[in-house]
């Protein structure tokens, strides 16, 4: 785990994909679904498999979950879809990879080497080629995307207040380059990836302030996906959301009044309240096509 050092009253934390950057529908329209179209032989039913992954990564209450579990869930929702049962194509879900998500505390590349090194499960080696395939598109095809507007300028306010952490279930190599092809990373105290933990443990630890423990709600986690939310309930801490297709408002609220708010302690409440209810209309948990009981 990583150390930070507590040199401020606040700490804030910033999901990155889809929050900061405008880069989810990019990396997944472009970099993960046609990989996993290609790795999970899903030619037969491309269509419905690129509407089922879109649903899941961009567009459902699913958004944002870590790469391996949002692979089980889009071969669930497409297992169940009445078209590809139509058309014979029978979706295969190994339990070698159910078993690993269910039973993994860090879900990502490296560790996933080490279980395949271990075991030769020819599926779980499947998902880590399929995996290292997203990240190779990634590093391909990912780049010029600057941050959300008002992203740079609420981080200029915040940073003689607050440590900053970026939490993200990005690979760290991927973050550490976008963070720093921006001229951003200067502004963080630590970056945090899906190599190093899940959200809730990162901003967990990071929260103990390496031995000074921030104050209570001088904590903010600021995400685009109900994990974000989740994240910051588990750890006790107050929440900003970035409203999907709508982010640039969002961040402009934040810059004009959000950011104010949490400073002076009128954050808690009513406000997030408002905030909160507000970002859970904006993605559903059930997709718009009939689905298929087993």
């Amino acid at each position: 785990m990583f150390e930070l050092v507590r040199k401020h009253d606040f700490l804030v934390g910033i999901d990155s994909d889809g929050c900061a950057f405008d880069t989810m529908e990019l990396k997944h329209k472009e970099c993960f679904i046609p990989n996993t179209i290609n790795y999970w032989n899903l030619q037969a039913v491309s269509k419905y498999a690129r509407e089922a992954a879109e649903f899941v990564n961009l567009y459902s209450k699913s958004r944002g979950v870590n790469r391996f579990p949002a692979l089980i869930e889009t071969l669930e929702w497409l297992r169940r879809r009445p078209e590809v049962r139509a058309r014979g194509v029978r979706i295969e879900i190994p339990e070698s990879l159910r078993r690993w998500v269910a039973n993994e505390t860090k879900l990502s590349n490296e560790r996933l080497k080490e279980v395949v090194a271990e075991s030769n499960d020819p599926d779980l080696r499947r998902t880590l080629e399929w995996s290292e395939g997203v990240n190779e598109s990634v590093r391909r095809i990912v780049r010029a995307v600057p941050p959300f507007p008002f992203v740079r300028e609420s981080l200029q306010r915040l940073k003689d207040y607050a440590d900053i952490l970026v939490v993200s279930a990005t690979p760290q190599e991927a973050l550490e380059r976008e963070w720093e092809e921006h001229d951003l990373k200067k502004y963080v105290a630590a970056i945090c990836g899906q190599d190093i933990g899940t959200k809730k443990q990162c901003l967990g630890h990071a929260a103990k302030g390496g031995g000074h423990p921030y104050p209570p709600q001088h904590v903010l986690m600021i995400g685009d996906a109900p994990g974000d939310y989740q994240a910051a309930k588990a750890n006790g801490a107050l929440f900003f959301p970035i409203n999907p297709g709508h982010e640039e408002a969002s961040w402009q609220r934040f810059f004009e009044e959000g950011i104010d708010r949490f400073l002076s302690g009128t954050f808690a409440g009513a406000y997030e309240e408002q905030l909160v209810a507000e970002f859970q209309r904006y993605l559903p948990e059930k997709p718009p096509w009939p689905v298929l009981t087993d």
